[in-house]
């Protein structure tokens, strides 16, 4: 198992890193430089709010059947023959309660044409992760990851056109933007669909109301896990863009989006290896297998980079956001180094969350993030008004930091892990060489090599204290089956 986690582990990072950087780097980016701040806050703040409410689109479906079809293989067939339709019901569900919330938030014309467009966005996205939720589970993880990749390829594609070929005249809209991610959204979803039932021939799409009810039933505490950790990842912008003056709120919310948009970059890579480990955990359990082991495996190999990152980002705040924008620099630069505090955070969250998941613990996870939800709820209410996008970006810094030392603290009592006092310590080394990396970078004259320093130094040092052992891992590749 361990084997088959990291060669897939490979190729996912291999994959993403090949597109995903280019997207938000290169496309993204662009984006917000040429239509501003205000119009892509306006977009950022629409675009978090069909995020938190689409758990109505999902209901904990996805997750849970990954689980469930991970340990019972046989029963795909069936499920998706009901549940294709029943996600098509929820959409219309998620629809009319999202314009209905929006209505009475107070949206205007232009922001409820933008909204019907990422409605239909969302629906999509959560329709395609449905669909490979199956073939995850089903353990076909190379043909996941190429799929985990190509919504953004195609969007790249038309955006690349859109803005640098002249075509549109020199002129870039924000809802062109939202456009062309419907339009790779619904390629990535048909695509999927194919993929999907060459592996589990054909179906009969139904609506079975008994198999419904008794599937929500079980699903349900998967949706309001997701929800209470959508509302308190996403109600940030949300809140930022109400609670200030027009057009105050816009402009802070776009100053936010600059920052959070690179923390939301290398969370991927967090999210991707969750979804890697929820069906491999599943599984274990259901074996009976020890998965101790593969815990300490998979949060040394996330961790270790998630701590890299945040330092050297702390220290590189400034040089990294002048190199990405031309506006609001100096007040996105600080945002960035106290929202990427918090990556740690979003890093062991994937991971034991993921585990506690697979194992159907979800009173515990429910109670954390209600917990959580209530706590970054308040800390943006005192801190927004005072402190306007730097009080968002502390809240969610101690949101995801207590979040993820929370389940932490669960998944060791559950599974009595017990951790070597020598992989303690050595992990508590490696956290002060790396800030000590960073701090002894700043001395050279040349940014970039100093950047390239904070990051090099730390991982030379992980594997010299043999946090990573290089001997282990391709021992793992090449030799475990």
């Amino acid at each position: 198992m361990r084997h088959k986690f990291v060669t897939n582990l490979i190729l996912l990072v291999f994959l993403n890193l090949l597109i995903k950087p280019f997207w938000v780097l290169g496309i993204d980016r662009t984006v917000q430089n040429v239509v501003g701040a205000e119009s892509y806050g306006l977009y950022f703040a629409l675009f978090n709010f069909s995020m938190i409410l689409n758990i109505l689109l999902d209901l904990g479906i996805t997750n849970f059947n990954n689980r469930n079809i991970a340990q019972h293989r046989f029963l795909v067939r069936k499920h998706l023959s009901n549940i294709v339709g029943l996600k098509f019901l929820l959409a219309v569900v998620y629809a009319v309660f999202s314009l209905v919330t929006a209505a009475v938030i107070g949206y205007g014309k232009f922001q409820f044409h933008l909204l019907l467009f990422l409605i239909l966005n969302q629906f999509l996205i959560s329709f395609t992760l449905y669909l490979r939720s199956n073939i995850s589970a089903l353990q076909f993880f190379r043909t996941d990851s190429l799929i985990s990749v190509l919504d953004r390829t195609l969007m790249i594609i038309i955006c690349t056109i859109l803005l640098f070929t002249g075509i549109t005249g020199g002129e870039f809209r924000i809802e062109w933007f939202v456009y062309a991610q419907t339009t790779a959204y619904i390629a990535t979803a048909i695509i999927t669909l194919v993929i999907l039932l060459s592996k589990t021939g054909s179906i009969s799409i139904r609506f079975n109301l008994r198999f419904c009810l008794v599937f929500l039933r079980k699903s349900y505490p998967y949706a309001l896990l997701i929800l209470l950790m959508a509302f308190y990842n996403r109600i940030d912008s949300v809140m930022l863009e109400r609670l200030l003056p027009h057009p105050t709120g816009k402009e802070e919310a776009g100053i936010y989006a600059q920052a959070f948009r690179l923390l939301d970059a290398v969370a991927m890579f967090g999210a991707l290896v969750g979804g890697l480990l929820l069906p491999m955990f599943a599984s274990m359990i259901k074996r009976k297998e020890p998965v101790g082991p593969m815990v300490q495996l998979s949060f040394t190999l996330l961790f270790v980079p998630a701590v890299i990152i945040a330092v050297s980002s702390l220290f590189y705040d400034r040089d990294i956001m002048s190199l990405l924008y031309h506006a609001h620099v100096d007040d996105s630069a600080n945002i960035l180094g106290v929202l990427m505090a918090g990556f740690p955070g979003i890093a062991a969250t994937y991971i034991f969350g993921t585990l506690l998941t697979a194992n159907g613990s979800l009173k515990q996870l429910n109670t954390m993030a209600a917990g959580v939800m209530v706590l970054n709820v308040i800390l943006n209410l005192w801190l927004i008004p005072r402190f306007f996008a730097m009080g968002s970006a502390f809240s969610s810094m101690v949101t995801q930091l207590t979040a993820g030392f929370v389940q932490m603290i669960i998944a060791f009592r559950i599974f009595r892990l017990k951790p070597r006092t020598s992989y303690i310590i050595r992990m508590a080394l490696f956290i002060l060489f790396t800030i000590f990396a960073g701090s002894l970078s700043r001395l050279t004259d040349h940014r970039l090599a100093g950047y390239l320093m904070a990051i090099s130094l730390p991982l030379l040092f992980a594997v010299l204290i043999r946090l990573i052992s290089l001997r282990d891992l391709r021992k793992i590749i090449v030799f475990e089956k």
